[in-house]
This record gives C-alpha cells, sequence and structure tokens, in this order.
C-alpha cells in the first residue's frame, strides 16, 4: 500500500488486503479489507493510531521505513482486535521507547491477546488528552462498536475522528478519501449489519456522543476516509432508528419444490400488494447480503421443507444469524412443507428469542400446495400488508 496523505503530518500507513476473501472465518469479503494505521507527526512527539493485522505487518513497517519514521512515541490501541493491534508487539520491538497508549480494558485485552508487558502501557480515561506539540490527541470512550473496550481518538487541531472500526467500511480501494459515495455507503452498510447491529441501542448513543464534535473527517481503520462526515453519519442514525422500512425478507430453502413454489407464490403477491421483497435461498446466498436486507426489513418470513420432523439446518442456521445481530424487524413468519409431521415451528422459534417479533399464524403445507392452501398463504400475506400500513407509517 503507498504511503496516503491526509492532511499536513497526518499519513495513513496502513495496508490494503485486496484479496482477503473472508473475516473472522464468518463473513465473506467481496471487496477484500484494509488496515489503516495512522501517523500523527506532533512538533514536539509522533504517534501511530492503530496497527495492522500481523499477516501484513510487513508491509506497515515498510511504509514506516519510507516514510522516515526513526521514533515513536506513542501507539494508540482504540481497539484490541488483532486486525487492528495485532503487529503492536513488533512496533514496540521496532520502537522501544514508545507506549501504547489505551483505556483500562483494552489494556487487558492487549495483555491476554498479545501478551504486551504491563510497562508497556499509558492508560487514559474518557475525555483525556495527549499533546504532541503542536497537535492535540483526545480520547473518547465508545464501547460497545463493536467489542467492550473500543474508543476513538479525536485530533482536535484538525478535527479529525479517528474511529477504528466505527464508520468503517470492509472496501479495498486504492483511494485516500471516498470517491463512490454509493458503493462506500453499500459496502459500511454490509459492515454495520454484520458486527454493528447486534449493538444497535449502544452504536445509536455513541454516534451521538462522537456526534457532538466538530469533525472535518473520519477516518476510519477500515476503508476509505469521510471527507464528508454526515454521509456516513446520517446514514447510521438511520440504520440504528427504530424505523423500518415495507420490505419483507424471505429466506427460504427447497429440497423438492414444494417450498419453492411456496416462496414464489410469497414473492408474486406480496408484490402485487405494494410490497419489497427481498428473497434468498440460504443455502446458495452470501450471508452479508441476507444481513444487509435485516438492517431495514419490516418483516423476516422463514420458509423451510421438514427435515427429519424438524426445520432445514440451513435455516436453523440462519435463524440463527437472525438471532445474533438482533435486526429491528417488527413481525415474522414460519412456513414450509412436510411430508408426515414435525415440530419445525417451535424448533425455530426457540432458535430467535432475540428477535422480538410479532409472529403470524405459521402456515405448513403438506406435500404440495393445494388450493386451499394458497389461500390460507394469501391470508397470511393479507395480514402482513395490513402490519406494514401500521409499522412502516404507509
Amino acid at each position: 500500500m503507498a504511503i496516503k496523505k491526509i492532511v499536513e503530518n497526518v499519513i495513513n500507513v496502513g495496508v490494503e488486503h485486496w484479496d482477503r476473501e473472508i473475516f473472522d472465518s464468518l463473513i465473506p469479503l467481496p471487496d477484500g479489507t484494509t488496515y489503516n494505521s495512522y501517523v500523527i507527526k506532533g512538533s514536539e512527539k509522533i504517534a501511530l493510531i492503530d496497527t495492522v493485522d500481523e499477516t501484513k505487518g510487513h508491509l506497515l513497517k515498510e511504509n514506516l521505513k519510507n516514510l522516515g519514521i526513526e521514533r515513536l512515541d506513542y501507539i494508540i490501541a482504540n481497539h484490541a482486535e488483532q486486525d487492528h493491534s495485532g503487529y503492536i508487539p513488533a512496533i514496540l520491538n521496532m520502537f522501544p521507547g514508545a507506549k501504547v497508549v489505551t483505556n483500562t480494558k483494552c489494556k487487558g485485552m492487549l495483555i491476554d491477546l498479545l501478551h504486551v508487558k504491563d510497562e508497556d502501557f499509558i492508560v487514559i480515561e474518557d475525555g483525556e488528552e495527549i499533546s504532541l506539540g503542536d497537535k492535540t490527541l483526545k480520547f473518547i470512550l465508545t464501547p460497545w462498536v463493536h467489542w467492550p473496550e473500543t474508543m476513538s481518538t479525536y485530533l482536535k487541531e484538525d478535527k479529525i475522528l479517528f474511529s477504528c472500526d466505527f464508520f468503517g467500511s470492509h472496501y479495498a480501494t486504492s483511494d485516500t478519501f471516498v470517491v463512490d459515495e454509493a458503493k462506500t455507503l453499500m459496502d459500511a452498510k454490509r459492515y454495520y449489519a454484520e458486527i454493528m447491529m447486534p449493538f444497535r441501542k449502544m452504536v445509536a448513543r455513541n454516534v451521538e456522543k462522537v456526534n457532538q464534535y466538530e469533525l472535518n473527517m473520519i477516518a476510519p481503520s477500515h476503508g476509505p476516509v469521510y471527507k464528508n462526515p454526515k454521509l456516513i453519519i446520517n446514514a447510521y442514525k438511520e440504520w440504528v432508528s427504530d424505523d423500518v422500512k415495507n420490505v419483507v425478507l424471505l429466506l427460504y430453502i427447497s429440497m423438492h419444490g414444494s417450498t419453492e413454489k411456496i416462496a414464489e407464490h410469497l414473492i408474486d403477491s406480496l408484490i402485487a400488494k405494494g410490497i419489497e421483497v427481498k428473497p434468498f435461498n440460504v443455502l446458495t446466498a452470501d450471508i452479508g447480503q441476507i444481513a444487509i436486507a435485516m438492517v431495514d426489513a419490516c418483516t423476516i418470513i422463514l420458509a423451510s421443507p421438514m427435515v427429519l420432523a424438524g426445520a432445514h439446518p440451513g435455516m436453523i442456521s440462519v435463524a440463527h444469524l437472525a438471532n445474533a445481530l438482533r435486526p429491528k424487524v417488527k413481525n415474522a413468519a414460519i412456513v414450509g412443507s412436510y411430508g408426515w409431521g414435525g415440530n419445525m415451528v417451535e424448533q425455530i422459534k426457540s432458535v430467535i428469542p432475540n428477535l422480538k417479533v410479532d409472529l403470524f399464524e405459521p402456515v405448513l403445507i403438506k406435500g404440495l400446495p393445494r388450493d386451499d392452501d394458497y389461500k390460507k398463504l394469501d391470508k397470511l400475506i393479507d395480514e402482513v400488508a395490513a402490519k406494514h400500513v401500521i409499522d412502516c407509517n404507509l
């Protein structure tokens, strides 16, 4: 990665990971990612804000060398997760006089995760400042975006918020700043859905907390820098709000065609009611796209065949994902087909206790749907449409 100037004496020395395909052995990365790391050169002292994933640390080392950095006074650790902290031990070896500046909780996690020594830390409190001479760093605790120890660093003179994962996007690009706003926001929404949404209420409080500061830029540790901070702040305000859209998220699996016919009827009939439908065959879908659709959806419909008297394992898996992500969805329905019976409804309900939804009457169909079965589906569709009028303020 090339060295990228943000403003005078503020430089991104991080690394692009163009071909990383999955994160945390869970999250697909269709656009790769970046590990942004920022050098702040004050008139008296020099700080490095966050490092990079250890696998790409040699590139950070090369960037620091090419920038002519011969000393570091501070390594600011906004977050203990290893894609940002992983190269801290190596940086401490390169710059023996440097101190890791972070909060108490993050210090404990860095000791556990990376075996950083106690004497290598300076512990700060919320709102505390450190002077670099003509530049001042102020530390803002922002817990649960998305770990309990996370914080942001505010460069007072240049009015730049270094937010680490907060406002980030898994988006590898050679652009220093946001160029394609629509593309960046879509990657940021995927990022929010996958790791921030479970903590929506706490994220909302932290959005308001940092929005109190005058911001010229937001510089996250994944993705490009925002010269227009309101772009991402306003997007976050929408995502974390309780408002939902006139959208049904339809998650389905079909083994021999019966559930597929149910799904097709739901799609056509809901669209005819003026409802946007986002259907996903969960066996082939990108879970990131499913997560994005969960951010705004008013209703989730889970459509599954019964397998050995229970739901298809793939449906249990995606139901578990929904339960973990805790979307603000208002309603849910369970539909499907069966051959001889089972307990699919109770099984799925037991997997989604975190979804605070109104649950429609399930529709379970034996074999291929008949006319009477389609009438039951139509009744469900009418009920969904009526609820959307209320829940979506139509």
